[in-house]
């Protein structure tokens, strides 16, 4: 099996001691440094092939996000912060993962996969094709939704607001968010907010925890930035 070369960056202690003992489980990794900040990882890199760096975010007199900024040859990077305010720039800068502190092994695990699927040169295997419709109560009828023009849908207290391309309202039906959920997360969906979920192929732009689609602002939540960010970078896989 070939190996990656990792370097691990972060300037608290704990917190680099436990990136380093995941490294050690996971069996194509191979730790070639392990630093406190990113003058010590840049005199790694003109030392060592590092293929893969788990870089932390805040750290003391440059930020990871402009370290990896600075670099002519950029490995792969994983951040690995306990900040999810730089999710959206570490998508700019094309990392792996985002990764929020604490950490899981599983979780870990999950993202190391994903850079060695890169770094292999491999895609993400195709499932088989998915039904894309379903079929919603409208006033007593039911009514069929393709489910690719749907661009977001919007929970209410006992509806929900389906909104799909070329319509000029969108669909009222008496349905729960978490029934609609569970048709369209296959396709490619994701709740971003108890009351949003959006099409992840219709965003146009995100700022600020804003996401953008048409003339539509849908607030992204803390506690789902950083996944939003993961489901973004794995489209890049596909």
């Amino acid at each position: 099996m070939e190996k990656m070369n990792c370097l691990v960056v972060d300037d608290e202690v704990m917190g680099r001691k436990l990136i380093e003992e995941n490294v050690k489980q996971i069996p194509f990794l191979n730790l070639v440094g392990s630093c406190s900040n990113a003058f010590e990882a840049m005199e790694v890199l003109q030392k060592e092939k590092v293929d893969l760096i788990f870089l932390d975010i805040q750290m003391p007199g440059i930020l990871g996000t402009s370290f990896l900024s600075s670099l002519a040859i950029k490995p792969l990077v994983i951040f690995v912060t306990a900040y999810a305010n730089y999710a959206v720039e570490s998508y700019n800068l094309d990392a792996v993962d985002y990764l929020m502190k604490p950490v899981s092994l599983d979780r870990f695990m999950l993202s190391a996969n994903k850079a060695y699927h890169i770094f292999m040169g491999k895609t993400v295997i195709q499932k088989e094709p998915l039904e894309d419709f379903f079929f919603a109560n409208v006033e007593y009828s039911l009514v069929r939704i393709s489910i690719p023009t749907v661009s977001h849908v919007e929970g209410l207290k006992d509806y929900v607001k389906i909104f799909v391309e070329g319509e000029r309202h969108p669909i009222l039906t008496k349905q729960t968010m978490k029934s609609v959920e569970a048709k369209v997360v296959p396709h490619d969906f994701m709740r971003v907010h108890k009351s949003f979920i959006v099409n992840l192929k219709k965003i146009e732009s995100i700022k600020q925890q804003r996401i953008k689609i048409g003339n539509f602002e849908i607030a992204v939540s803390d506690s789902h930035i950083g996944e939003l960010m993961e489901r973004l970078n794995a489209s890049k896989l596909n």
